[in-house]
Protein backbone atom coordinates (compact mmCIF):
# COMPACT_ATOMS: atom_id res chain seq x y z
CA UNK A 1 0.00 0.00 0.00
CA UNK A 2 2.36 2.64 0.66
CA UNK A 3 4.40 1.20 -2.35
CA UNK A 4 1.43 2.01 -4.38
CA UNK A 5 1.46 5.41 -2.58
CA UNK A 6 4.51 6.33 -3.27
CA UNK A 7 4.71 5.39 -7.27
CA UNK A 8 1.31 7.83 -7.51
CA UNK A 9 3.75 10.95 -5.89
CA UNK A 10 5.98 9.89 -8.27
CA UNK A 11 3.86 10.30 -11.04
CA UNK A 12 1.99 13.30 -10.58
CA UNK A 13 3.16 16.49 -12.62
CA UNK A 14 2.60 19.65 -11.35
CA UNK A 15 1.06 21.61 -14.29
CA UNK A 16 1.54 26.65 -14.43
CA UNK A 17 -1.71 27.83 -14.71
CA UNK A 18 -2.19 29.01 -17.55
CA UNK A 19 -2.78 33.13 -17.33
CA UNK A 20 -4.32 33.71 -20.88
CA UNK A 21 -6.26 36.71 -19.46
CA UNK A 22 -3.01 38.37 -17.82
CA UNK A 23 -1.41 38.11 -21.53
CA UNK A 24 -4.66 39.06 -23.29
CA UNK A 25 -4.72 41.87 -21.25
CA UNK A 26 -1.08 42.60 -21.49
CA UNK A 27 -1.16 42.64 -25.84
CA UNK A 28 -4.13 44.94 -25.65
CA UNK A 29 -2.48 47.93 -23.67
CA UNK A 30 1.22 47.29 -25.66
CA UNK A 31 -1.27 47.78 -28.72
CA UNK A 32 -2.82 50.77 -27.80
CA UNK A 33 0.51 52.17 -25.89
CA UNK A 34 2.42 51.42 -29.01
CA UNK A 35 -0.49 53.06 -31.56
CA UNK A 36 -0.53 56.46 -28.76
CA UNK A 37 3.71 56.48 -29.66
CA UNK A 38 2.76 56.24 -32.99
CA UNK A 39 0.30 58.94 -33.45
CA UNK A 40 2.26 61.15 -31.89
CA UNK A 41 5.59 60.59 -33.58
CA UNK A 42 4.05 60.66 -36.97
CA UNK A 43 1.54 64.24 -35.96
CA UNK A 44 3.35 66.68 -37.61
CA UNK A 45 1.35 69.06 -35.51
CA UNK A 46 4.21 68.12 -32.41
CA UNK A 47 6.58 70.18 -34.41
CA UNK A 48 9.21 67.45 -33.49
CA UNK A 49 12.00 69.37 -34.97
CA UNK A 50 11.19 72.94 -32.71
CA UNK A 51 11.43 70.32 -30.15
CA UNK A 52 14.67 69.78 -30.67
CA UNK A 53 15.77 72.89 -31.33
CA UNK A 54 14.99 74.74 -28.03
CA UNK A 55 15.28 71.51 -25.68
CA UNK A 56 18.72 72.67 -24.74
CA UNK A 57 18.57 76.15 -25.55
CA UNK A 58 20.14 78.26 -22.93
CA UNK A 59 16.99 79.75 -21.64
CA UNK A 60 15.35 76.98 -21.21
CA UNK A 61 18.60 75.67 -19.13
CA UNK A 62 18.46 78.58 -17.13
CA UNK A 63 14.80 78.14 -16.08
CA UNK A 64 15.34 74.10 -15.52
CA UNK A 65 18.32 75.09 -13.43
CA UNK A 66 16.73 77.38 -11.65
CA UNK A 67 13.80 75.28 -10.92
CA UNK A 68 15.76 72.68 -9.48
CA UNK A 69 17.54 74.92 -7.40
CA UNK A 70 14.23 76.24 -5.88
CA UNK A 71 13.08 72.42 -5.75
CA UNK A 72 16.01 71.40 -3.80
CA UNK A 73 15.75 74.60 -1.19
CA UNK A 74 12.32 74.27 -0.67
CA UNK A 75 12.50 70.71 0.17
CA UNK A 76 15.19 71.12 2.74
CA UNK A 77 13.65 74.00 4.31
CA UNK A 78 10.32 71.76 4.18
CA UNK A 79 11.94 68.73 5.79
CA UNK A 80 14.18 70.63 8.25
CA UNK A 81 11.00 72.78 9.35
CA UNK A 82 8.67 69.97 9.26
CA UNK A 83 10.80 67.86 11.53
CA UNK A 84 11.14 70.44 14.33
CA UNK A 85 6.80 70.80 13.85
CA UNK A 86 6.52 67.25 14.17
CA UNK A 87 8.43 67.34 17.70
CA UNK A 88 6.80 70.61 18.78
CA UNK A 89 3.69 68.68 17.94
CA UNK A 90 4.41 65.65 20.28
CA UNK A 91 5.59 67.96 22.66
CA UNK A 92 4.13 67.57 26.57
CA UNK A 93 4.45 71.63 26.26
CA UNK A 94 1.24 73.08 25.27
CA UNK A 95 2.68 76.17 23.99
CA UNK A 96 4.57 74.21 21.48
CA UNK A 97 2.16 72.19 20.39
CA UNK A 98 -0.19 74.58 20.02
CA UNK A 99 1.71 76.73 18.06
CA UNK A 100 2.79 73.78 15.71
CA UNK A 101 -0.95 73.03 15.13
CA UNK A 102 -2.08 76.24 14.11
CA UNK A 103 0.74 76.90 11.50
CA UNK A 104 -0.17 72.99 10.33
CA UNK A 105 -3.79 74.25 10.02
CA UNK A 106 -3.10 77.43 8.02
CA UNK A 107 -0.97 76.07 5.83
CA UNK A 108 -2.70 73.17 5.01
CA UNK A 109 -5.76 74.89 4.94
CA UNK A 110 -4.96 77.57 1.84
CA UNK A 111 -3.69 76.38 -1.40
CA UNK A 112 -0.08 77.49 -1.91
CA UNK A 113 -1.38 79.23 -5.09
CA UNK A 114 -2.18 81.95 -2.67
CA UNK A 115 0.72 81.38 -0.10
CA UNK A 116 2.85 82.45 -3.51
CA UNK A 117 1.10 85.64 -4.17
CA UNK A 118 0.64 86.48 -0.81
CA UNK A 119 4.61 86.37 -0.33
CA UNK A 120 5.11 88.17 -3.76
CA UNK A 121 2.52 90.91 -2.57
CA UNK A 122 4.01 91.60 1.21
CA UNK A 123 4.93 95.12 0.35
CA UNK A 124 1.74 95.97 0.20
CA UNK A 125 1.03 95.03 3.56
CA UNK A 126 4.55 96.01 5.38
CA UNK A 127 6.18 98.80 3.03
CA UNK A 128 9.25 98.58 6.06
CA UNK A 129 10.57 95.16 7.02
CA UNK A 130 12.29 95.17 10.16
CA UNK A 131 14.06 91.97 12.16
CA UNK A 132 16.40 92.78 15.23
CA UNK A 133 16.45 92.46 18.82
CA UNK A 134 12.97 92.79 20.53
CA UNK A 135 12.42 95.78 23.57
CA UNK A 136 14.11 98.24 21.75
CA UNK A 137 17.49 96.61 20.82
CA UNK A 138 19.18 96.71 17.30
CA UNK A 139 17.76 96.04 13.82
CA UNK A 140 19.46 93.06 11.91
CA UNK A 141 17.89 93.39 8.73
CA UNK A 142 15.64 96.40 7.71
CA UNK A 143 14.72 98.01 4.80
CA UNK A 144 11.77 98.00 1.73
CA UNK A 145 9.00 94.76 1.69
CA UNK A 146 9.52 94.74 -1.92
CA UNK A 147 13.17 94.66 -1.41
CA UNK A 148 13.78 92.04 1.55
CA UNK A 149 11.22 89.56 -0.39
CA UNK A 150 12.11 89.78 -3.49
CA UNK A 151 10.41 87.21 -6.17
CA UNK A 152 13.33 84.44 -5.42
CA UNK A 153 12.64 84.90 -2.10
CA UNK A 154 8.59 84.76 -2.20
CA UNK A 155 9.04 81.43 -4.16
CA UNK A 156 11.62 79.89 -1.52
CA UNK A 157 9.39 80.80 1.43
CA UNK A 158 5.91 79.94 -0.22
CA UNK A 159 7.13 76.22 -1.23
CA UNK A 160 9.15 75.76 1.25
CA UNK A 161 6.78 76.90 4.51
CA UNK A 162 3.82 75.02 2.66
CA UNK A 163 5.99 71.55 2.31
CA UNK A 164 7.01 72.03 5.84
CA UNK A 165 3.30 71.80 7.25
CA UNK A 166 2.67 68.47 5.21
CA UNK A 167 6.12 67.35 6.22
CA UNK A 168 5.37 67.60 9.80
CA UNK A 169 2.29 64.86 9.53
CA UNK A 170 4.29 62.79 7.63
CA UNK A 171 7.20 62.67 10.69
CA UNK A 172 4.69 62.42 13.30
CA UNK A 173 3.24 59.63 11.96
CA UNK A 174 6.73 57.96 11.51
CA UNK A 175 7.36 59.21 15.30
CA UNK A 176 4.12 57.89 16.46
CA UNK A 177 4.98 54.40 14.20
CA UNK A 178 8.07 53.00 16.92
CA UNK A 179 6.81 51.29 19.79
CA UNK A 180 7.10 53.21 22.94
CA UNK A 181 9.14 50.27 24.40
CA UNK A 182 11.86 51.47 22.14
CA UNK A 183 11.81 54.85 23.88
CA UNK A 184 11.89 53.02 27.27
CA UNK A 185 14.52 50.71 25.99
CA UNK A 186 16.74 53.87 25.29
CA UNK A 187 16.41 55.37 28.98
CA UNK A 188 17.18 51.81 30.57
CA UNK A 189 20.14 52.99 28.69
CA UNK A 190 20.89 55.58 30.05
CA UNK A 191 20.42 57.67 26.37
CA UNK A 192 19.03 60.91 26.88
CA UNK A 193 16.04 62.23 25.15
CA UNK A 194 17.72 63.37 22.27
CA UNK A 195 20.21 60.24 21.81
CA UNK A 196 17.03 58.15 21.76
CA UNK A 197 15.43 60.43 19.22
CA UNK A 198 18.53 60.33 16.87
CA UNK A 199 19.89 56.78 17.82
CA UNK A 200 16.19 54.60 18.11
CA UNK A 201 13.55 56.49 17.21
CA UNK A 202 14.62 58.05 13.82
CA UNK A 203 16.43 55.11 12.02
CA UNK A 204 13.56 53.17 12.90
CA UNK A 205 10.75 55.70 11.97
CA UNK A 206 12.68 56.00 8.25
CA UNK A 207 10.98 53.57 6.84
CA UNK A 208 7.97 55.01 7.12
CA UNK A 209 8.93 58.52 6.49
CA UNK A 210 11.02 58.18 3.28
CA UNK A 211 8.19 56.91 0.97
CA UNK A 212 6.22 60.42 1.36
CA UNK A 213 8.66 62.41 2.02
CA UNK A 214 10.24 61.11 -1.53
CA UNK A 215 6.82 61.72 -3.29
CA UNK A 216 6.70 65.28 -1.67
CA UNK A 217 9.93 65.89 -3.80
CA UNK A 218 8.79 64.75 -6.37
CA UNK A 219 5.31 66.73 -6.21
CA UNK A 220 7.75 69.40 -5.40
CA UNK A 221 9.76 69.76 -8.90
CA UNK A 222 6.23 69.93 -10.30
CA UNK A 223 4.47 72.27 -7.44
CA UNK A 224 7.92 74.67 -8.42
CA UNK A 225 6.00 75.77 -11.81
CA UNK A 226 3.56 77.69 -10.23
CA UNK A 227 6.30 80.43 -9.24
CA UNK A 228 6.02 81.26 -12.66
CA UNK A 229 3.08 83.73 -11.46
CA UNK A 230 5.42 85.70 -9.95
CA UNK A 231 7.48 86.24 -12.46
CA UNK A 232 10.23 83.85 -11.24
CA UNK A 233 12.04 82.85 -14.42
CA UNK A 234 11.80 79.38 -13.82
CA UNK A 235 11.24 76.42 -16.49
CA UNK A 236 7.58 76.85 -16.96
CA UNK A 237 8.12 80.65 -17.33
CA UNK A 238 11.13 80.86 -19.72
CA UNK A 239 9.36 78.92 -22.00
CA UNK A 240 6.50 80.79 -21.81
CA UNK A 241 8.53 83.59 -22.38
CA UNK A 242 9.74 81.73 -25.53
CA UNK A 243 6.29 80.66 -27.16
CA UNK A 244 4.74 84.04 -26.24
CA UNK A 245 7.47 85.52 -29.24
CA UNK A 246 7.46 82.43 -31.43
CA UNK A 247 4.27 81.52 -31.21
CA UNK A 248 4.98 77.60 -30.58
CA UNK A 249 2.85 76.56 -27.54
CA UNK A 250 2.71 73.43 -27.89
CA UNK A 251 5.83 72.29 -28.57
CA UNK A 252 7.42 74.65 -26.20
CA UNK A 253 5.50 72.83 -23.30
CA UNK A 254 6.66 69.49 -24.69
CA UNK A 255 10.04 70.63 -24.06
CA UNK A 256 9.00 71.99 -20.20
CA UNK A 257 6.95 68.63 -19.96
CA UNK A 258 10.53 65.88 -21.25
CA UNK A 259 12.21 67.68 -18.50
CA UNK A 260 9.48 67.53 -15.34
CA UNK A 261 9.61 63.56 -16.71
CA UNK A 262 12.94 63.26 -16.57
CA UNK A 263 14.07 64.37 -13.53
CA UNK A 264 10.86 62.97 -11.92
CA UNK A 265 12.33 59.77 -13.34
CA UNK A 266 15.97 60.48 -11.65
CA UNK A 267 13.96 61.26 -8.08
CA UNK A 268 11.77 58.22 -8.36
CA UNK A 269 14.77 56.14 -8.62
CA UNK A 270 16.79 57.52 -6.24
CA UNK A 271 13.41 57.38 -3.91
CA UNK A 272 13.55 53.34 -4.78
CA UNK A 273 17.17 53.23 -3.56
CA UNK A 274 16.43 54.71 0.02
CA UNK A 275 13.35 52.88 0.57
CA UNK A 276 15.35 49.81 -0.43
CA UNK A 277 18.12 51.00 1.97
CA UNK A 278 16.15 51.59 4.65
CA UNK A 279 14.25 48.40 4.36
CA UNK A 280 17.12 46.59 5.10
CA UNK A 281 16.40 45.98 9.41
CA UNK A 282 12.75 45.35 8.36
CA UNK A 283 13.17 42.37 6.12
CA UNK A 284 15.05 39.52 5.39
CA UNK A 285 15.32 39.37 1.91
CA UNK A 286 15.19 42.76 0.01
CA UNK A 287 13.81 43.37 -3.49
CA UNK A 288 16.02 42.92 -6.37
CA UNK A 289 17.16 46.24 -7.77
CA UNK A 290 16.00 47.08 -11.25
CA UNK A 291 19.37 45.91 -12.72
CA UNK A 292 19.49 42.99 -10.66
CA UNK A 293 16.15 42.06 -12.43
CA UNK A 294 17.72 42.58 -15.70
CA UNK A 295 20.60 40.23 -14.99
CA UNK A 296 18.35 37.72 -13.47
CA UNK A 297 16.29 37.43 -17.11
CA UNK A 298 19.18 37.88 -19.06
CA UNK A 299 21.01 34.74 -17.22
CA UNK A 300 17.98 32.70 -16.90
CA UNK A 301 17.99 33.24 -12.89
CA UNK A 302 15.02 33.71 -10.55
CA UNK A 303 14.81 36.30 -7.50
CA UNK A 304 13.56 34.04 -4.54
CA UNK A 305 13.31 33.28 -0.96
CA UNK A 306 17.22 32.59 -0.85
CA UNK A 307 18.92 34.79 -3.58
CA UNK A 308 16.92 38.15 -3.69
CA UNK A 309 18.77 39.82 -0.65
CA UNK A 310 22.62 39.08 -0.94
CA UNK A 311 23.42 40.24 -3.91
CA UNK A 312 25.40 43.35 -4.09
CA UNK A 313 23.03 46.47 -5.05
CA UNK A 314 23.24 48.35 -8.60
Amino acid sequence: MAHDTATTAEDIKAVPVRRYGRWAVAVVVSVFVASLLYSAARNERFKWDVVGDYLFSGRVMDGLWLTLWLSTVAVVIGVILGTLLAVMRLSSNPVLSTISLVYIWFFRGTPVLVQLIGWAFIGALYPQISFGVPFGGPDLISGSGNDIITPITAAILGLGLNLAAYQSEIVRAGLLSVDEGQVEAGKALGLTGSQTMRRIVLPQAMRVIIPPTGNQAIDMLKTSSLVSVIAVSDLLYSVQLIYGQNYQQIPLLVVACIWYLFFTTLLSIGQYYLERHFAKGNVRTLPPTPLQRIRARTSGMRFGASGGGGGAGA
